[in-house]
């Protein structure tokens, strides 16, 4: 992969402080977001993290100074809302070639019908949601359902619109895959921001290379999901994630309901759960008992995948 590379960096006011008694580090005035330079034929696209939350970690200074290591001098432009940041100009994009390689939907494909079952999907569920940035768990019925294309796509077609942005979380600790969909090689992610205090939210959120699309992947620690997901420091990251911007629509990629009890801690942490079911794979009886798993207060749809 060969994208064209782009230098920038946006700041953004802060505008909300978590609770320093849940998280810890040194707040500051403005955030930044970064796709560095440089990539080669042979290795995957190196994305810069996005600075979402300062008051969560490291400060901006040592942020600038890491950009310094990796790709030099960076433009700064003051964002002043929210608005502005979903018409953000981003660092650089993959390719219509790529994304048709990852089986990634985007305005302009040609599988026009694909991409209208998307945003017709989005349409329901921003009607059921009132239009509020919902957290939504996208989950299978069994493993290797298609939940983690289904959830990628769901918030790309969030994405399209211009006045709207998505972010998605990889909670598959066990089987990660939104990275490598996206061409990513990320250092850290969610684990390593939920293990150790002085990893800043800035530090876990990268540029994807789609439009208003960011992503959190799974991190470099795998084990003990469960215990990653019942820590007070999860719940506070969600509850920051969407109280930060009321047009930044949260997914959760999670784990088949059927085969790990994390996905059932998460589903308590989302507002709601959207189902996949992999078509002409699974039994009635094994719908009926992710259903149950989940609850009928948190079901907000099932989607037959036939991917």
């Amino acid at each position: 992969m060969n994208p064209e590379s782009r230098k920038n960096a946006e700041s953004i006011s802060a505008e909300e402080k978590p609770n320093k008694s849940t998280m810890t580090g040194q707040a500051s005035s403005q955030e930044y977001e970064q796709r560095p330079n440089g990539s080669t034929n042979d290795s995957k696209s190196a994305h810069r993290p996005e600075t979402l939350e300062p008051s969560l970690g490291p400060s901006v200074q040592q942020s600038a100074q890491r950009r310094s290591v990796h790709g030099g001098s960076t433009s700064t432009a003051l964002v002043s809302s929210s608005k502005e940041i979903a018409k953000m100009v981003e660092p650089s994009l993959l390719t219509a070639q790529e994304l048709q390689a990852q089986k990634i939907i985007y305005p302009q494909m040609a599988d026009t019908r694909t991409v209208d079952l998307y945003r017709e999907l989005r349409t329901k569920l921003l009607y059921r949601s009132n239009g509020e940035n919902k957290i939504t768990l996208v989950t299978s019925v069994l493993p290797g359902g298609g939940s983690t294309h289904v959830a990628l796509n769901l918030a790309a077609a969030f994405a399209f619109d211009q006045t709207k942005t998505a972010l998605i979380i990889d909670c598959n600790l066990r089987k990660p895959a939104l990275h490598t969909l996206l061409s990513l090689e990320p250092q850290i992610g969610l684990t390593d921001f939920l293990e150790r205090q002085m990893v800043g939210l800035d530090n876990i959120i990268y540029a994807t290379g789609i439009e208003r699309l960011r992503l959190i992947p799974a991190g470099s620690s795998r084990e003990v999901a469960t215990e990653y997901f019942t820590s007070m420091r999860m719940k506070a990251l969600l509850d920051v994630l969407q109280k930060r911007y009321s047009d930044r629509h949260l997914f959760i990629d999670a784990p088949s309901i059927t085969e790990a009890a994390d996905t059932r801690i998460l589903a308590e942490l989302c507002d709601q759960v959207l189902l996949v079911v992999p078509y002409g794979k699974a039994a009635n009886e094994h719908i009926a008992q992710a259903l149950d798993a989940i609850g009928e207060d948190k079901i907000v749809g099932v989607v037959v995948n036939n991917g």
